[in-house]
């Protein structure tokens, strides 16, 4: 479950963005909303949804870009550029893209997440020095690492290592590491690297393997962030599937009919042995066709993204969409919503996050004020910024109560996060001077 992913000095965000799953104090109702978890004696709490408004350009998806880059960097072991495939957020592949473009000084980046996996609080936090904007050869450093579980510092280092009670993590130690403690300790520290993360390296192999695997684990496999979904594809992966031959999903079938699929079934196939399976639009007893060219671009979307609500529900994971809503009827959205918020369906704590334009999800019956986030830039300094909804509070001037309009006064203006967009003056201008055109 998460609870709270910061960053600083990555693209707009020049100051930093505290981007937080927990509950807003003095907030009452729509409590299907607040998942709770137990470690020792200890209650914590998380939201289970949040969805993030505000204007084009206004730093919207570098916030779940940088959620994005952190996971990879975490997962690497190195803020080394990769040679990896292209991927729509290129930060991934070019971390000279990282800092704020207009930042002229060389200010570190910092990253920080904390969440709940197996039983345990985790808290990681980097603070990395990429140098300037597009400085690609600059001698890059990691200036300082953590690592705390159930608030206890493991670890943290700086230009030196400090251990902190290794005493909390004792079941997950390596197999030796109790008869060679100091030696242990007095090798890590003087093998550090200033490119490559100390917990997924040198913490991995002299301390613990399995404490880094519930991490990586978590981040790989239950944080899924998706930085643009109209490029998302996700294709089941078939154990052992015999060639030419068509395997039917019961539940996604059903989804895709409630969600009006042209064909009557959907299918997978493989047509060479080894090759990836191919979804495909079954017409009726033995006409099938591709589905990426029979089927609308929306149902597409739709059986794109659906497995990856699957996987979240029944893994407890945490799904991150960038314009989660693009080419998906409003109904069906809002099918999607409730069952996160369904406390019967939702068992295992699972999460959505999303960017979106639609006006529907403001609304005081659907989300709760601490849910409802909002991302503006600044048209002086370019600098983007991120609050949600509860920060208004719910006394003075600026106050807003539960049973207000969201919409309504979201434009109007009295939330931010929305631009004016008038296009008359540039078209009148074209046709009075037809030779511009």
């Amino acid at each position: 479950m998460l609870l709270e992913f910061k960053t600083k000095n990555y693209k707009s965000f020049k100051s930093e963005l505290v981007f937080s799953m927990l509950p807003a104090p003095k907030q009452k109702g729509l409590d299907y909303s607040v998942l709770s978890e137990q470690i020792g004696s200890k209650v914590y709490k998380g939201l289970c949804s949040a969805v993030v408004y505000g204007p084009n350009a206004s730093g919207k998806t570098n916030l779940i870009g940088a959620m994005e880059v952190f996971k990879s960097v975490v997962l690497r072991g190195d803020i080394r550029n990769s040679d990896g495939r292209n991927e729509p957020n290129v930060a991934l592949n070019k971390l000279e893209l990282i800092p704020n473009a207009e930042n002229k000084e060389r200010e570190p980046t910092f990253f920080s997440i904390k969440f709940i996996e197996s039983g345990l609080l985790l808290e990681y936090k980097l603070l990395l020095d990429f140098g300037k904007f597009l400085e690609k050869d600059y001698k890059r450093k990691i200036l300082s690492e953590s690592l705390f579980i159930d608030d206890t510092m493991i670890f943290s280092r700086n230009d030196t290592l400090n251990l902190g009670n290794l005493k909390i993590i004792e079941n997950y130690w390596v197999n030796g590491f109790r008869d060679s403690e100091a030696g242990v300790a007095n090798l890590a520290k003087n093998n550090l690297n200033d490119e490559e993360l100390f917990l997924m390296n040198g913490f991995k192999v002299m301390f613990s393997s399995k404490l880094v695997n519930i991490i990586s684990s978590w981040l790989e496999n239950k944080l899924t962030v998706i930085y643009r979904a109209d490029a998302v594809q996700t294709i089941s992966v078939l154990p052992n599937p015999k060639e030419k031959t068509v395997y039917i999903q019961k539940s996604f079938n059903e989804a895709a009919r409630m969600f009006g699929v042209s064909s009557n079934r959907l299918g997978l196939i493989v047509n060479e042995e080894d090759s990836k399976p191919t979804r495909i639009s079954i017409l009726d007893g033995e006409r099938a066709v591709l589905s990426e060219v029979f089927e609308s671009y929306g149902t597409i979307r739709f059986l794109n993204i659906f497995p990856l609500i699957e996987r979240a529900l029944i893994s407890g994971g945490t799904l991150i969409v960038d314009e989660f809503d693009a080419s998906l009827h409003p109904m069906a959205l809002m099918s999607i919503v409730n069952v996160f918020h369904n406390d019967d369906i939702n068992t295992k704590n699972a999460q959505l996050i999303f960017n979106t334009h639609n006006p529907i999800f403001l609304n005081s019956n659907l989300f709760r004020r601490d849910e409802i986030k909002f991302v503006e830039r600044d048209e002086v300094t370019h600098f983007s910024t991120h609050y949600s909804l509860s920060d208004f509070g719910t006394s003075g001037v600026n106050a807003v109560r539960r049973h207000e309009d969201y919409m309504k006064n979201y434009f109007v203006s009295r939330y931010g996060a929305i631009k004016d967009v008038d296009f008359s003056t540039i078209f009148e201008n074209l046709l009075n001077n037809n030779e511009e055109v």
